[in-house]
C-alpha cells in the first residue's frame, strides 16, 4: 500500500533543503529524528483541511478499516473530544445528554463538561469492581427506556483497561432500534480489526469510535484514528475535521502522521503475524491458569492477573517481574495488566512464562476492594470545572463536591467525577487506592 506522507518527507529531507520554516531545530539531528520532523510546508498538506498526501493516506486507512477514517496526532483524547462534539451537533435536544458506561475515560468527562453535555451513568452491577463496568444489552435497553428525551448517544468503553470486551453487536442493535447512535472508546482495541474474525466496534455496528493506534499497533505514541461507520449520520463525516480542529493542535506532529502512514503498509503483515502469535498467547495464559493464577478479561492480547488469590497484590507481583526486567502496563493493589503484541517476539513470552511460573504461591490475600458507590450530582460537570476549587485532605472532604475525576488509573470506574457529592463510601475508596488529597469546590 502507498505511503504518501512518508514518501514526501523522505524526498524533502534528502534534497538538502534550506529550512527557513518551523520547527526550530531546522532538521539538525539532535536526537536523530529531526530531519523527518517538518511542518505544513508546500506539498505537505494540512491535517485538518486535508486534500493532498494526508487525504490520500487517510483514504488508505479507510480502506483497511472499512470506515471513514481520520488521523489524530493527539491520541484518542482528541478523538473523544471530537466524537462528543459531533454527537452534540447531531442531537436535536436543546440540552443534549449521553448515556455512558461509568468507566469512561476522564477525557470523556472533561469533554462533556466543556461542551455542556449531560451524562447519565450506567453503573457496574451491585458489588461490582472499579476495574470493570460490565454494560450489557439489557442494561442499555433499560437506560434508554428510562429516558424521557432521546439521548445524543450511548457511549461505551470496550475493551476496557483490563481487557473486558462488551457485547457491542447486541448493544448496537438496541441503540439502532431506538434511533440512538452508539459511540465506542476502542482506544485499547485497534488490533481487533485484524483478528481472524474482526471484533472491531465498527464491524459490530458502532456508529463512531476511536482507536489509539499507538497502544496496540506499530505506531508511535500519540497516533490515533477516528472511525465513522459508513451507515452513520452523514453529519459525522462531513464535520469530522472541523470537530477535530476544535480541540487539536494547529501544529500536528508529522512524525506521528508518518508513523500512521507507514502502518498502513504494514497491516497485512501485522495481521499474519498476529494470527501466528495468538495461539502462543493462549498457551501462556493456559500455563498461568494451571499454575494457579486468576486471569481476568477476554481480550486476546492482554494478560491481566488478579493475583491476590495467588498471595500477592498487583503491586507486589509487578515488583517481582521487574527483577526479571519485565515492566507491566499497570498495577495496583488488585490487578496486574500486561500488554502483549506480535512485535514482542517469542523470547518475550518465554521470559514472561518463566518469571510467572517461578513465583512461589502464598496464602491468598483476603482483603477486597470496597464496593462501588453511586455518587449523587450536586452540580453539572460544566458548573464544577468552572467553579473555584481547592485541594484538601481526603479526611476533610465529607459533604464536599468533587472538582475533578479521581481514580488510580483511567479508564476505570471513577470514584467521583466533577460535580458529584463526596460521601463516606467515596472517602473509603479514595483511601483504599492511596488517594490522600482531592480537588473540591470552594
Amino acid at each position: 500500500m502507498s505511503t504518501p506522507i512518508c514518501d514526501f518527507v523522505r524526498k524533502y529531507s534528502s534534497s538538502d533543503p534550506v529550512r527557513l520554516h518551523m520547527p526550530g531545530h531546522k532538521g539538525q539531528p539532535l536526537l536523530g529524528f529531526e530531519p523527518l520532523d517538518i511542518t505544513e510546508i508546500d506539498g505537505a498538506d494540512e491535517l485538518f483541511a486535508a486534500d493532498g498526501i494526508i487525504a490520500e493516506s487517510e483514504a488508505n486507512a479507510s480502506e483497511i478499516f472499512g470506515s471513514r477514517t481520520f488521523y489524530s496526532a493527539g491520541g484518542s483524547t482528541l478523538c473523544i473530544q471530537a466524537m462528543l462534539h459531533l454527537l452534540a451537533l447531531n442531537s436535536s435536544a436543546g440540552a443534549p445528554f449521553i448515556i455512558a458506561g461509568r468507566n469512561a475515560h476522564k477525557a470523556f468527562v472533561n469533554a462533556a463538561a466543556l461542551l455542556g453535555i449531560g451524562i447519565r451513568w450506567i453503573f457496574p452491577p451491585s458489588g461490582g469492581s472499579y476495574h470493570r463496568c460490565a454494560v450489557t444489552p439489557e442494561a442499555v435497553k433499560a437506560a434508554l427506556s428510562a429516558c424521557r428525551a432521546k439521548p445524543a448517544a450511548v457511549y461505551l468503553t470496550s475493551p476496557d483497561y483490563l481487557g473486558n470486551i462488551l457485547d457491542i453487536k447486541g448493544i448496537a442493535e438496541i441503540c439502532h432500534k431506538a434511533g440512538v447512535p452508539l459511540a465506542v472508546d476502542n482506544a485499547h482495541g485497534a488490533y481487533l480489526k485484524f483478528l481472524p474474525e474482526s471484533l472491531h466496534p465498527i464491524d459490530l455496528g458502532a456508529d463512531i469510535c476511536c482507536d489509539s493506534a499507538h497502544k496496540t499497533l506499530p505506531v508511535i505514541t500519540g497516533g490515533a484514528y477516528l472511525h465513522i461507520s459508513n451507515s452513520a449520520p452523514p453529519l459525522f463525516a462531513e464535520r469530522a475535521k472541523a470537530s477535530l480542529s476544535l480541540f487539536g493542535s494547529s501544529s500536528p506532529s508529522y512524525l506521528i502522521l508518518q508513523s500512521l502512514d507507514a502502518a498502513n503498509d504494514r497491516m497485512a503483515e501485522f495481521k499474519r503475524s498476529l494470527c501466528e502469535f495468538l495461539p502462543k498467547v493462549e498457551g501462556l495464559k493456559g500455563d498461568a491458569a494451571r499454575c494457579g493464577y486468576e486471569l481476568v478479561g477476554t481480550e486476546p492480547l492482554k494478560l491481566t492477573v488478579a493475583p491476590k488469590s495467588y498471595g500477592y497484590t498487583g503491586d507486589g507481583l509487578a515488583a517481582i517481574l521487574r527483577e526479571s526486567g519485565i515492566f507491566a502496563e499497570f498495577h495496583d493493589p488488585d490487578m496486574l495488566v500486561l500488554m502483549l503484541s506480535p512485535l514482542c517476539g517469542d523470547g518475550t513470552l518465554e521470559k514472561l512464562r518463566a518469571a510467572l511460573l517461578s513465583v512461589e504461591r502464598k496464602a491468598p490475600i483476603t482483603e477486597t476492594s470496597p464496593p462501588v458507590p453511586s455518587p449523587k450530582w450536586a452540580l453539572t460537570p460544566r458548573e464544577a470545572i468552572f467553579a473555584p476549587s481547592e485541594i484538601i485532605p481526603v479526611d476533610r472532604s465529607l459533604g464536599r463536591v468533587s472538582a475533578a475525576a479521581a481514580i488510580s488509573c483511567p479508564p476505570a470506574v471513577p470514584i467521583a467525577v466533577c460535580g458529584e457529592m463526596i460521601d463516606e463510601c467515596v472517602i473509603r475508596n479514595f483511601k483504599y487506592y492511596g488517594i490522600e488529597k482531592c480537588a473540591v469546590i470552594k
